[in-house]
């Protein structure tokens, strides 16, 4: 069941080492509390939660630009809450949040006992589609920073997960070869289905508890990476 030959290992950063659902509350949390926002959080999430996942596809497949994205988000989310923001209100959210947001700084369980477990037989790298002025200070805030070789965003790429250009930045910028690299991350159709179309192996984190099953190598939790690593 051990992967052999693995050199180097890739990791996407939100939801699969990052705590992005935890870190997101706390962040609305604070610029509904700066704003006056008479709205719950929960309630907002529970709308909120889903329509950030069609707005993350929408980009993955440039249907939406990034500032439609984090406007979009919010003003769909408030439409359907029946909550009266304005446009201005709602950019000054979008602003804020991407403010807040990496000042959270909550983890995955597992994730610093994984690293260290991993640290002294592989090269780590962090591929995401996230953007380039947030996920570095994700990873510094929370600690993980210095465990990584290299980061590989979309911005930086030009292109998002699953198109194999990424990966192909990303192995050059790590000076690693497909066959000796594995991607482990908690999309299927980014992370796993864009890896093994450039070649890389794959481990999927399964987040959400809904297992896949097309994924060959697949995970409930970080420590069961000690299955394949």
């Amino acid at each position: 069941m051990k992967l052999n030959n693995i050199k180097h290992v890739f990791f996407d950063l939100d939801h699969t080492l990052w705590d992005f659902d935890k870190n997101s509350e706390l962040a609305f949390g604070d610029i509904f509390k700066k704003w006056g926002l008479r709205l719950g959080v929960q309630d907002f999430l529970k709308v909120y939660s889903s329509i950030n996942v069609k707005y993350w596809e929408r980009y993955r497949n440039n249907e939406v630009s990034k500032e439609a994205l984090r406007y979009g988000r919010l003003k769909d989310s408030f439409d359907l809450l029946k909550f009266e923001a304005t446009d201005e209100l709602v950019n000054n959210l979008a602003e804020d949040y991407i403010e807040h947001l990496p000042k959270n700084n909550h983890l995955l369980q597992g994730t610093i006992e994984m690293l260290e477990y991993l640290k002294p037989n592989y090269r780590m790298h962090i591929i995401t589609n996230g953007f380039e002025e947030v996920q570095r200070k994700k990873m510094t805030t929370s600690g993980i920073f210095n465990y990584f070789d290299t980061i590989t965003t979309s911005e930086e790429a030009g292109v998002k997960k699953p198109h194999s250009g990424i990966f192909e930045k990303a192995l050059a910028k790590s000076s690693a070869i497909a066959e000796n690299s594995v991607m482990i991350g908690d999309n299927y159709e980014a992370d796993i289905i864009g890896a093994e179309k450039a070649g890389l192996q794959s481990i999927y984190f399964d987040y959400y508890q809904s297992l896949h099953p097309s994924a060959m190598r697949q995970i409930k939790t970080l420590k069961e990476l000690v299955k394949f690593l």
